[in-house]
């Protein structure tokens, strides 16, 4: 068997996959994307790029491939407690990046991004079944392709096929993994009135419920429901979405805001538990997205995420020659704003997710604290990881000190 060499394969054409091969393929590298699907269906992934998100697509230039798919601005956050709505912020004034929320269609994008790789000059391989993978020099990976066993070999290998993919375990990675403590259930519903230029968020502290609505135009939402994994259900399948409707209300959304909504897509739950991979580049195999480090869906950070790791990785090849120096200062810059935004979000469900008499006293110590200190609630989840946290920052956050 012959190996066909590249300069680089992305095992997995999602949207980590396929950015990091346009914008690589864009700087003359020989790049061949590996991806398991021939078509693209909606598995109830993240369909919102955070404001810190939107400015790295910018700047890798795949903004308009998010807009041209049918992606939209989301200009506004609209926050609830309860049914009360308590801000109406516009994201492009008060952000860091001063940018939107940008809302698309995943399927649709990942096709979109796919085309844009291929334009770009990578190779495109769909259908695909990675079999394997050997670290070394010049890393290779065994794949059936068409039926027959191929193999492939690349200065650098980079996974981006997923949080559960055996990829980064066959790498020889160690995963670590939080306990589990949320849920996300998501739904594509047709049919939603409500302003397509705004997200919207429902929160209920007393229920530990989180919603969200991320409008996609024309009526279509993607929707969520993020619970504590303590409520003993999972919703799932057509049986489930009225109380997924249920769940929505009680968190303080308007009973009419879905009262005429049609499914669009199914109905499907995921852990809330972050996973991730210290360090995650080793001998020629980088990870990015949610194979390098995938946080709790609640807090709408994965694709922002993947985002960064794509920048940060490019940037890292196109300034070093010697990529094994490259592939270690990605993963160097990669642990430290993965570190910013986990930790950030286990002290987000601590203060708005957990329920009971004790997390009550917490939140009233805290949004006081807040009340008197804006800068000390963080904007992290929208507009982007701080340089570092630290013991002084939590107990600030808190209103401890």
């Amino acid at each position: 068997m012959v190996a066909k060499s590249y300069d680089i394969i992305t095992v997995g054409g999602g949207i980590a996959g396929a950015s990091l091969a346009k914008v690589m393929a864009e700087k003359g590298a020989k790049v061949l994307v590996l991806e398991r699907d021939s078509v693209f269906r909606d598995r109830v992934r993240g369909e919102a790029i955070m404001p810190w998100g939107t400015a790295e697509a910018k700047e890798l230039g795949l903004y308009e491939t998010f807009i041209a798919s049918g992606g939209r601005d989301l200009v506004w956050w609209d926050g609830y407690q309860g049914s009360e709505r308590t801000s109406h912020r516009e994201l492009t004034a008060t952000t860091t990046p001063k940018e939107p929320v940008t809302a698309f269609h995943h399927p649709t994008a990942q096709s979109f991004l796919i085309r844009a790789a291929a334009d770009a000059g990578a190779e495109i391989r769909l259908g695909v079944r990675v079999l394997g993978v050997k670290t070394g020099d010049l890393p290779q990976v065994l794949a059936e392709v068409d039926g027959e066993e191929n193999e492939f070999r690349a200065r650098l290998v980079v996974g981006a096929d997923g949080r559960d993919a055996p990829f980064r375990g066959w790498a020889g990675f160690n995963v670590l993994r939080d306990p589990g403590h949320t849920l996300v259930a998501g739904l594509l519903l047709d049919e939603v009135p409500v302003d397509d230029d705004s997200s919207h968020a429902w929160l209920n502290s007393d229920l530990g419920l989180w919603v969200l609505i991320f409008p996609q135009g024309g009526g279509r939402v993607r929707g969520y429901v993020c619970y504590g994994e303590d409520a003993g259900f999972r919703l799932s399948g057509d049986g489930d979405i009225s109380r997924f409707i249920e769940q929505s209300i009680n968190a303080g959304m308007s009973e009419g805001i879905y009262a005429s909504a049609k499914p669009a897509g199914p109905l499907a739950t995921f852990d809330g538990a972050a996973s991730w991979i210290d360090h995650p580049y080793r001998n020629g195999i980088a990870l990015i997205g949610a194979a390098a480090g995938a946080p709790d869906p609640t807090w709408g950070q994965g694709l922002s995420l993947s985002l960064r790791d794509v920048r940060v990785l490019r940037d890292a090849l196109i300034r070093d020659e010697n990529w094994d120096l490259a592939g270690n200062s990605y993963a160097d810059e990669h642990d430290r704003y993965f570190k910013v935004i986990h930790d950030i979000e286990l002290w987000e469900t601590e203060i708005l997710m957990k329920t009971g008499e004790e997390a009550d006293a917490r939140r009233k110590k805290a949004f006081a604290a807040w009340r008197e200190d804006r800068t000390r609630q963080l904007d992290v989840m929208l507009s982007g990881p701080i340089p570092f946290v630290d013991e002084t920052t939590k107990r600030r956050f808190f209103g401890e000190e």
